[in-house]
């Protein structure tokens, strides 16, 4: 072999190894390309299939807008979930009830007329219809009543809701030549089909960020992704309501709240034997009470109580029960029609007695009634507060129990009442298994930090208990102890007290003064957690300690002649007793 021949051999090997090479280079660099390169789409979809669609937020309604007569129509439940969960079909009446904090809305199914507070309105067009039994409600005059803003887009059919206070960031989109950076994609990928195009210069809506994309809404309505370096942010814009709400005069008060109980069960006590109550504004007598099933009324009042309570520059708030009877109250509250008739009776009954509250005491109910509570009472405070009168409602703590304290929807009924009055106590209560104080410091502080996270501190009125509890834990031929107690007033306490020689100590587990005494022949021991001056004045200092709005007692029969003083003097001075 010439050296030619060598020489070529060994120049020709390298040049095949980076021929080798490059092709691998462009085959790797080729399948790189398939599996990581994204082609845009070229695929365009529709928004959506609906003709009428609704948009709240970023989600497109299930249901859709049915415009009839050129009158617009959306789907009860929409308003149901998006601008007011309390608005109900009633459905004795045929009627959508809504409320507001001025007024109460009756609209009848298919009707030309609709009443707010009773009172006729008329319209060109039904406000309320079912279409294919769906309920729909006139978008109209909701523009009215609620804080929102609607905008309806003809050319594509899209209804943008918005609230009052929502924050809309405009964005303007940059100049650009390539046609796929210009175009809103279904989902957050250039991949994916698209549902509109924009311009250079075009305004839009952004409302919210997703990787490297934006969700933008065109003036037309359509929404989708765009790259985020296809936009360039602008400004924002809050939107704002045109909805007025109505201020009312309602009667004033200096705080602190300081209220009692007047419990008239058959007749009104002599004002001529009431004794004096110093720091005393506000007595709520137990006057009203649901009768029947019918929402008939049994009306207790009492002019010269009345004239009692003028006469001593006192607030009347006549308290309006159910009677503590759960049938009863399912049958009266569960139409709007009865509802309304117990409020046009309460409201005859204020004028009557020239009061200056109601308030109202609802327990004992089935918790799946709890709605309907709520629902008379966003009924009723619209008709109160335009008679002048303050709004509160008696709540217990919160518990498990269903009839006594879950029944209660303190979230919505918070926004609606002037003031909520939280009765503290039955922590051991009449059948309790276990002897102990009706409303101890450490359980009444405790369960109030947890009341507060729901109801706001300057609204709310601590219920404080004026009677205590004797118990006795009396010893069975069993060897077992059977726990018996009987509720008596102040007096009659410290009567006892002294009747049976019983020694008193503080307890400080409970905050109170204690005290037992054993009676062999009985072979029982009895024992009571006692209401006086050191216990009052304990629990009214929770008032300066969390800035509520007041106090309340049950009731006003059962103090004795220092309780008043006890109450007015911790009023008037911030740590005046030692916890």
């Amino acid at each position: 072999m010439s050296n030619l021949e060598n020489s070529k051999r060994i120049f020709s090997t390298p040049m095949i190894i980076v021929g080798f090479i490059g092709s691998i280079v462009i085959v790797f660099s080729s399948i790189y390309f398939l599996l990581f390169f994204e082609a845009p789409s070229n695929e365009l979809v529709t928004y959506t299939d609906k003709n009428n669609p609704i948009v709240f937020g970023e989600e497109i309604y299930d249901k859709e807008a049915v415009i009839k007569n050129e009158t617009i129509y959306y789907p009860l439940t929409f308003v149901q979930d998006y601008i007011d969960d309390g608005i109900i079909l009633d459905q004795e009446s045929k009627s959508i009830i809504l409320t507001t904090k001025d007024n109460v809305f009756q609209m009848p199914s298919d009707s030309l007329t609709y009443f707010v507070n009773e009172e006729e309105t008329n319209l060109e067009f039904p406000t309320f219809i079912f279409e294919k039994d769906i309920p729909y409600i006139a978008l109209e005059p909701l523009l009215s009543i609620y804080p929102i803003d609607v905008t309806h887009y003809e050319d594509t059919g899209i209804h943008i809701v918005r609230k009052d206070g929502d924050a809309l960031l405009l964005g303007i989109v940059k100049e650009r030549k390539n046609e796929d950076t210009l175009r809103l994609r279904r989902k957050a990928s250039v991949t994916e089909p698209f549902v509109d195009e924009v311009v250079n210069g075009e305004s839009l809506v952004i409302e919210k960020e997703e990787n490297n994309f934006y969700y933008v809404r065109k003036e037309n309505g359509v929404a989708g992704y765009i790259d985020k370096d296809a936009v360039t942010i602008n400004e924002t814009i809050v939107i704002e309501s045109k909805v007025e709400t109505k201020q009312y005069n309602l009667p004033s008060l200096t705080w602190p709240i300081n209220l009692t109980w007047e419990a008239v069960y058959t007749q009104n006590p002599n004002t001529s034997k009431l004794p004096e109550m110093p720091g005393l504004n506000v007595v709520s007598p137990t006057w009203f009470k649901l009768k029947n099933n019918s929402g008939d009324i049994t009306n207790l009042g009492s002019t010269d109580y009345m004239k009692w309570a003028k006469d001593n520059n006192l607030h009347i708030w006549g308290l309006f029960s159910n009677d503590f009877d759960p049938e009863k109250t399912h049958e009266a509250f569960k139409d709007f029609k009865t509802r309304q008739k117990i409020i046009r009776q309460l409201l005859q009954y204020s004028e009557t007695y020239q009061l200056d509250g109601i308030n109202i005491d609802i327990e004992n109910v089935y918790e799946e009634d709890g709605p309907l509570i709520t629902q008379f009472v966003k009924e009723s405070v619209p008709y109160f507060h335009r008679a002048g009168l303050i709004v509160s409602m008696d709540i217990t703590f919160i518990s498990d129990s269903g009839m006594w304290s879950r029944f209660y929807e303190r979230e919505k009924l918070k926004n609606v009442v002037d003031y909520m009055v939280v009765m503290a106590y039955d922590e051991h209560w009449a059948t309790s298994p276990q002897a102990g104080s009706v409303a101890s410091l450490p359980w009444v502080e405790s369960n109030l930090q947890r009341l507060l996270e729901v109801v706001p501190a300057d609204r709310l009125i601590l219920g404080i208990p004026l009677y205590a509890r004797i118990w006795k834990e009396a010893e069975t031929e069993g060897g077992n102890v059977e726990v018996s107690s009987s509720a008596h007033d102040m007096d009659f306490i410290q009567n006892w007290l002294r009747n049976h020689d019983v020694k008193v100590t503080y307890d400080e587990h409970s905050g109170q003064n204690y005290g037992e005494y054993r009676d062999d022949k009985e072979k029982a021991t009895y024992k009571v957690w006692i209401e006086d001056a050191t216990s009052l004045s304990k629990r009214v200092q929770l008032v300066h300690q969390y800035k509520l709005a007041g106090v309340a007692t049950w009731s006003r029969s059962f103090s004795d002649e220092k309780a008043w003083s006890s109450i007015h003097d911790s009023l008037k001075q911030i740590d005046a007793v030692k916890k």
